[in-house]
């Protein structure tokens, strides 16, 4: 499922959590596990917004809640809890698969995610797909998180591709402001946690990765 780079000239940039992997039912998991311990519950709701929305959950978690211990020290706290569900529980998100089959034949493909390089590599062994992408970018690859441009300022120059010829696909709105931010097409993918959030005004929208195919691609590239 190798894709074409010599031949591709234009990519996709994929997030990976709530975009090809089923993993913010997890994330929300562990961090319920390490709040419980200082008697907190989070809805989901609560969690999609401030975690995956807004990317400052722990931030917010601490301060709303006056927990005894730091944003850094929560998210230290969640991280081996996130890591065993993850190898014992986790799954791709409906169509991933057959989407990246789709388009690895046609586009250089790219991850650009919040997670850290260890998790993304468990991942795409884990499901056979290490072979489908020309750029894994990780969390210890750039400097500021997402809403920052820097993860996708990244992929794309892995790629090495004018932003023109990049599209990204995202799950939240810090991600799709990230990929604006970087000045790149891009199209939200909404999933279970990130229906209710609040996304940039006029971002494009798509039901589900089975619509993603070479040509809602290149419909999407502003030099198509």
């Amino acid at each position: 499922m190798s894709g074409t780079p010599g031949r591709a000239e234009a990519g996709v940039i994929f997030d990976l959590d709530g975009v090809l992997l089923d993993s913010e039912e997890l994330h929300y998991r562990a961090y319920s596990e390490v709040l419980a311990e200082f008697g907190v519950q989070v809805s989901r709701e609560e969690y999609a917004v401030h975690w995956i929305g807004e990317g400052t959950g722990p931030e917010y978690a601490v301060r709303t809640y006056r927990l005894p211990i730091t944003a850094a020290d929560l998210r230290l706290r969640k991280a081996p809890l996130y890591r065993k569900l993850l190898e014992s529980s986790v799954s791709l998100m409906p169509g991933a698969r057959a989407a990246v089959e789709r388009l690895a034949p046609h586009f250089r493909l790219a991850i650009a995610t919040n997670s850290s390089r260890a998790d993304v590599h468990w991942v795409l062994v884990r499901f056979g797909l290490q072979e489908a992408f020309q750029a894994v970018i990780a969390r210890e690859d750039y400097r500021h998180a997402k809403p920052a441009p820097d993860a996708y300022l990244a992929a794309r120059t892995a790629l090495d591709l004018p932003a023109e010829r990049c599209m990204v696909l995202e799950d939240s709105p810090r991600g799709v402001r990230a990929a604006q931010a970087a000045g790149l097409a891009v199209v939200a993918v909404p999933n279970a946690f990130t229906n209710c959030c609040t996304f940039p005004e006029g971002t494009e929208m798509a039901t589900s990765l089975d619509v993603v195919t070479p040509e809602f691609v290149r419909a999407h590239l502003p030099s198509s």
